[in-house]
This record gives C-alpha cells, sequence and structure tokens, in this order.
C-alpha cells in the first residue's frame, strides 16, 4: 500500500438486469479468470431459483443477505514493543459490504450442492434467514472481537 497516495475509487457501474451496483460487486467477486458472463449467469440463476421458491423479491432476499452478513467489528494484528495482539476495531461500510460478498461467495463455494448455482441460491437464503455458512464467520468474527475487547486501547 502506497504511503503518499490513497487510491483511487473507481466508478462501478450498475448491472444490466436489474441496474443495482452491489449485484455487479458481487458478480466482478464471483468471477473467475475474467469470465464476467459466467458470474453474472450463475448469479442471475441463483435469483430465478430464489424466486421460484415462492418469494417476491428475489433482489430483496440478496440485500437482506448482504446486510446480515456484514460484520461490524473486526480483528487487526498490532505490533506493540516486540509483541503483536489482536486488537478489535470497526469496520467501514465498504469494508464490511466486500467481506459479506467474499463470506457469501466462499461458502457458497464449499456447499455440497451440485452446481453453482444451486449452492449461491442456498447461501443466500440462508443468509437471509441469519443461519448459514457466512452468517457463522460474522459471529466468529464478532466472538473474537468481544473476547479480545481488552487490547482495545493499542487501537490506532
Amino acid at each position: 500500500m502506497s504511503r503518499r497516495h490513497s487510491a483511487i475509487k473507481r466508478e462501478i457501474h450498475p448491472d444490466p438486469k436489474f441496474g443495482d451496483v452491489v449485484l455487479t460487486k458481487f458478480i466482478n467477486s464471483l468471477m473467475l479468470e475474467g469470465r464476467k458472463s459466467v458470474a453474472e449467469r450463475i448469479l442471475y440463476g441463483a435469483l430465478d431459483i430464489i424466486k421460484g421458491k415462492g418469494v417476491d423479491d428475489c433482489l430483496e432476499v440478496f440485500r437482506k443477505a448482504v446486510d446480515v452478513v456484514q460484520p461490524s467489528v473486526e480483528i487487526r494484528s498490532r505490533r506493540v514493543g516486540g509483541a503483536t495482539y489482536p486488537v478489535p476495531t470497526e469496520v467501514r461500510a465498504d469494508r464490511a459490504q466486500a467481506l459479506s460478498i467474499r463470506w457469501i461467495i466462499n461458502a457458497a463455494r464449499k456447499r455440497p450442492e451440485h452446481t453453482m448455482v444451486a449452492r449461491l441460491a442456498g447461501e443466500l437464503l440462508d443468509a437471509s434467514n441469519e443461519k448459514g455458512e457466512a452468517v457463522k464467520k460474522r459471529e466468529t468474527t464478532h466472538k473474537m472481537a468481544e473476547a479480545n475487547r481488552v487490547f482495545a486501547h493499542y487501537r490506532w
């Protein structure tokens, strides 16, 4: 990370089907080896499966899943006097959203369903109902931050 200049935020265009910027970020994170059309097909297929399960607004399920998984605190390592301490810190909104997206995708990839479309649909439904692997990851992060609250005075 450069000490001289802060990174310039790039403008992200909304996705073509729903016109949502968060969906575009999700597609970009889901994409492997530059295959954006494959990532779009996976996400839109998962949203279609969610809609087929009797849910009126699949985009609302997606937004709720991303919001539920977002962490409010995280652990960062801080070196003080030769020792490294796990310091709990607040998470910025953009980083919380990025972590949420990453955790949902990683949890979906570990699920036992046969296709990635079915895995992602299942994980999004589980996350919106506040269960599943991604929500468990958030809970673990919060528990670690709570356990290391003693070192909060090392925050920078």
